[in-house]
């Protein structure tokens, strides 16, 4: 079974949106697990204290590495296959090549920072995958965490109802996805385009592949850009 373990503070935050919709069904079917852990367990002292000052002076509090790495090696001792992944916004991007790669899989431990990060120690240490969701900053790494795990959930065996659900989205062979259309006929004086009531199934397919390209160089011309590096 597919298995997100979580690592936050923060840990009646899941599920969360994942318990409704698609994500939440499969998981009251069993078709993946979610085991959320509060790190605060192995916090220090009569506070169960977590961070502390940064070294060097500065604003914030950091996450410390022998806490952090306590609660890591507790969730996902050594043997554990799947990835321990830190969400940062100043980790790799998160893209739909990298989502397809952890659903298959046997999950991940998703591991959610808060103040002004974690001990790089722990990262080195503990050997995380720092993933980041996009170009801001969140006030922690839970909703980045949600996301992740939500783009995976989708992906699993018996979760989407269609099994071309998931191969005729944005992203899925490099561009963004086409324009849909349903009843009524017409509305407010703007109809369906004929073609896709056309019936010509190869039209059709070639269209969508149009309008997927033209909606792709509009918006994400970055997109079709040629790859570069190894």
């Amino acid at each position: 079974m597919w298995t997100a373990s979580v690592l936050t503070l923060f840990p009646d935050m899941f599920p969360g949106p994942l318990g409704q919709s698609l994500a939440g069904d499969a998981l009251g079917r069993g078709l993946w697990a979610l085991e959320p852990y509060d790190i605060r367990r192995h916090g220090l002292g009569r506070h169960r204290a977590v961070d502390d000052t940064p070294a060097g002076g500065g604003a914030g509090m950091v996450i410390r590495a022998d806490v952090l790495a306590a609660a890591i090696d507790e969730v996902s001792p050594e043997g554990d296959p799947r990835p321990r992944l830190l969400m940062s916004p100043r980790g790799r991007p998160l893209t739909q090549d990298r989502v397809r790669e952890l659903a298959s899989g046997p999950g991940a431990v998703l591991i959610c920072g808060r103040f002004e990060g974690v001990d790089e120690r722990v990262i080195a240490g503990r050997v995380l995958q720092e993933v980041s969701i996009g170009d801001y900053v969140l006030s922690g790494g839970e909703l980045a965490a949600l996301v992740l795990m939500d783009a995976c959930v989708r992906l699993l065996p018996g979760v989407m109802g269609k099994d071309a659900s998931g191969t005729e989205e944005s992203f899925e062979g490099g561009l963004l996805e086409y324009p849909h259309y349903t009843r009524p006929r017409e509305w407010e004086g703007r109809p369906i385009p004929e073609i896709l009531l056309s019936g010509d199934h190869g039209r059709i397919a070639r269209w969508r592949r149009e309008e997927a390209e033209r909606i792709t160089r509009e918006r994400r011309p970055d997109l079709l850009a040629p790859k570069t590096g190894a």
